[in-house]
């Protein structure tokens, strides 16, 4: 008895560790994610970019890692999170230091830079197959909640980005990303290890995505996800931008509130996965996108940014950020364990995507009309029919074995 509770105490201890390790790694890869978002408002005024070209240029990386997340994600399935972080990581570290020290002189190398930092987006299709298969059933939508928390990586961009760059060069805030990203790297190289017994898949790729493709929760999860994690990202990307226009703010006040914004999506995250442990996730959605659907509307009018606006924007946030811990805790509950990295990386692609449309929406809106009341109120009607969509899923499920006997 005491040989097994010793056992079963050094496995929780690894699968913590574990868990904070993907975590860190998905954080400071969402950081590089993020770096060109803070800028895009001094690059406009040095490029001459319109709207749209703004948009775009923040939008890129959101699609390229978006849509990377489903071969990421079926990789991390055959070849386990100990290989993949390393390389995911390693790999983004290319495209900072292009952009840092070349590619920001004009709209195609900022493109081109932001094409392969989307690379970094896809750290996410590594990490939740990683750290569902440390845990059990009951504890994965926090597990995972909590490594969703590393989204909050674009906090620390919002936070530094500008004020790195007034104070020393264009090229300070991406070296030191770079430098961050290659010392995580080599640190998951050496300590990251894959689950005990995890299951490995003996099928080809293409096998692989079509038996997830064929799963009703990957399609119900990603239309959630689009939505949850896409309204999170179109926002956090967005945001600085929207502020400007739309109530006079400097890039760096901008940037800070953007933060602010992330930070309680990302606090709100591992709260979600946690109450989904608890009641079916699909209640917590359902509420989840209630609030999201009035605010969007009530912020369709532009109200004064103080009170109400802020009201607005942080209720949002920790509703974009509670829906997206909700989410992943049904893949968990749902998805076979041999294919969590598949359905992973095809919802997650989903809510990427969903964070790179709105972004170009908004901005062509803008440039046409002069403000954001259309896509607001877009965004409150999408919310409504994911609302719909999380009410019919509400019957109970049976929960899923227990992957391997350590983790039960």
């Amino acid at each position: 008895m005491s040989t097994t509770a010793g056992l079963t105490t050094r496995t929780s201890g690894r699968a913590g560790l574990m868990l904070g390790l993907a975590t860190l790694g998905f954080a400071l890869c969402f950081w590089a994610w993020a770096l060109l978002s803070p800028l895009a408002v001094s690059f406009t005024a040095a490029l001459h970019l319109t709207p749209f070209q703004q948009a775009l240029l923040v939008a890129v990386p959101v699609v390229v890692g978006s849509l990377g997340r489903i071969p990421v994600g079926a990789l991390t399935d055959r070849f386990g999170g100990r290989i993949m972080f390393p390389i995911v990581s390693l790999a983004t570290v290319v495209p900072v230091l292009y952009l840092g020290l070349a590619g920001h002189s004009s709209l195609a190398a900022l493109l081109f830079g932001g094409f392969f930092l989307g690379i970094a987006g896809t750290a996410f299709a590594v990490g939740v197959p990683f750290v569902s298969a440390w845990f059990p059933p009951e504890r994965r939508g926090f597990a995972v909640g909590v490594f969703g928390a590393g989204m909050g990586g674009t906090a620390i961009s919002a936070l530094t980005t500008v004020k790195l760059v007034n104070a020393h060069s264009m090229q300070t805030p991406f070296v030191i990303t770079a430098l961050v990203l290659t010392a995580y790297g080599v640190l998951a190289a050496l300590v990251l290890r894959d689950a005990p017994g995890r299951t490995v898949p003996t099928e080809s790729l293409g096998r692989r995505m079509g038996a997830a493709l064929a799963l009703p929760i990957t399609w119900q999860a990603a239309a959630l996800y689009a939505i949850a994690f896409g309204g999170y990202v179109a926002f956090s990307v967005y945001l600085p931008t929207y502020l400007k226009n739309a109530y006079g703010l400097t890039p760096a006040d901008a940037s800070n509130r953007m933060a602010g914004f992330v930070l309680v999506a990302v606090l709100m995250r591992p709260v979600g996965g946690w109450i989904s442990d608890r009641v079916r996730p699909a209640n917590v959605l359902v509420v989840a996108f209630a609030v999201v659907a009035v605010d969007a509307l009530v912020q369709s009018s532009t109200p004064s940014l103080a009170p109400l606006g802020t009201i607005v924007f942080l209720t949002m946030a920790a509703a974009l950020g509670t829906a997206t811990g909700a989410v992943f805790a049904l893949v968990a509950q749902r998805a076979p364990a041999e294919k969590v990295g598949a359905v992973t990386g095809i919802v997650g692609a989903a809510g990427g995507l969903g964070g790179f449309v709105p972004p170009l929406v908004m901005g062509s809106i803008f440039g046409h009309s002069g403000d954001y009341r259309t896509g607001l109120l877009a965004l409150s009607a999408m919310a409504v029919l994911v609302l719909a969509l999380s009410a019919s899923l509400r019957r109970p499920v049976t929960p899923q074995a227990p992957q391997t006997p350590l983790a039960a």
